[in-house]
């Protein structure tokens, strides 16, 4: 089944809020080996100028890969998840994510394409604190494998 391509340029409605806490943050740093005291000891990261400890860059992905899970289990799109493997994934980020923060994702389809008998999934995700501020802007790209 072939991926809807009118699916380019929705959005989905914003997730409900995310409340970064400063365990999350040390678990994440210290799984991914992220050893920066701003990960793990608030006083390090007031330091540096933040409120609090800071998380990692790849941090949002706990957020966004769960905010994904509209555009996955929405059935008009055709997509097949045990065929997906992950592409592509990237940051851009106006500030740091910090403890304390309490976030919100929106998902939009950027792109729909096929290419070698796979078919191809971008998303761009707005991640924004509930007062609307911007945090970060993550994009994953899924590939849904072809038939063999």
């Amino acid at each position: 089944m072939s991926l809807d391509h009118s699916f380019i340029g929705r959005s989905y409605p914003p997730t409900a809020p995310y409340q970064v806490g400063r365990e999350k943050i040390r678990e994440f740093a210290t799984a991914i080996g992220a050893t920066d005291p701003a990960h793990h000891d608030p006083e390090a990261a007031r330091a540096l100028g933040h409120p609090d400890v800071v998380a990692p860059p790849t941090f949002p992905v706990v957020l966004t890969m769960a905010a994904n899970r509209q555009l996955i289990e929405d059935p008009a799109l055709g997509l097949d998840y045990s065929r997906v493997v992950h592409g592509d994934q990237r940051f851009a980020y106006t500030r740091p994510v910090v403890a304390g923060d309490e976030l919100v994702c929106v998902n939009t389809v950027e792109g729909v394409t096929s290419r070698g008998g796979h078919e191809f999934v971008t998303t761009r995700t707005d991640v924004k604190t509930t007062a609307g501020e911007p945090v970060v802007t993550a994009w994953m790209k899924l590939v849904v494998r072809g038939e063999a």
